[in-house]
């Protein structure tokens, strides 16, 4: 093969390269706003709106170092839009309402706002019972061997577990065999009955009803019971909007 052959296949490898890189590159600035607008993550607490969020969030994760139950995490380019921003995934390991708001403190940019200065200052979403018909408290079963295991995996997954993780893990353990009330009983919040309760259902047993006190932390979506949560949190969504304005 001659010389020159070798240098024009060099050469059109690397402009095609760099068109396609040139093409990924315009289409995720181009899209950059329709990502935005479609974020659904639950940030952490105190989190600006999310415009303003990504734009003062520096990454740091002083956040997540300080939060002693490891509710933080760092959004990986799996993640799409916003890689390093911190957000908390419900299922796995909801937000526990430290009354002091340490990972707010700690926030060097003020993406997180310093106005959140106490647990009932959060405003992170709205708690949703999405799937009624997996509740078991609706269904009056009890709560089931083994539903702290997912609880046990993640704290072995944790470097420093901390004491306020084991106590956690030992009042939801206390709940195996129980009518279920999880969601309710798990609340942090320091009343938690302004948040939600269990009501009567029309069915025979109780499920969970919401109050305009909720703060959207995700506690009961990580300690629902069932395999799929019967209930989940709307990120950045207000009761008000939710509830009395009939999105639901």
């Amino acid at each position: 093969m001659s010389d020159n052959v070798v240098k024009e296949r060099r050469q059109f490898i690397k402009w095609t390269t760099l068109g396609a890189f040139g093409v990924f590159m315009g289409v995720g600035i181009a899209g950059a706003p329709y990502l935005n607008g479609k974020e659904t993550r639950l940030r952490p607490p105190g989190a600006l709106r999310e415009k303003d969020f990504l734009a003062l969030c520096i990454k740091c994760g002083q956040c997540l170092q300080v939060c002693p139950y490891h509710s933080i995490k760092l959004a990986d380019i799996e993640k799409g839009y916003g890689v390093g921003t911190p957000y908390i995934d419900a299922r796995e390991r909801g937000c526990y309402a430290c009354e002091a708001v340490p990972c707010v403190l700690a926030c060097p940019s003020g993406a997180l706002d310093h106005h959140t200065e106490k647990s009932t200052d959060i405003k992170m979403g709205i708690a949703v019972l999405e799937f009624p018909n997996t509740c078991i408290a609706m269904k009056n079963e009890l709560v089931p061997s083994g539903h702290a295991e997912r609880m046990r995996q993640f704290l072995k997954k944790q470097v420093n577990v901390t004491n306020l993780e084991r106590e956690v893990l030992e009042k939801y353990e206390g709940f195996k065999g129980s009518e279920c009330t999880l969601c309710a009983d798990m609340c942090p919040l320091p009343n938690p009955l302004s948040a939600i309760a269990m009501v009567p259902d029309a069915q025979g047993g109780k499920r969970p009803e919401i109050y305009d006190g909720c703060i959207g932390c995700g506690v009961c979506e990580e300690v629902c019971p069932v395999d799929e949560p019967s209930i989940v949190v709307k990120p950045r969504l207000t009761y008000e909007a939710y509830y009395e304005k009939g999105e639901r």
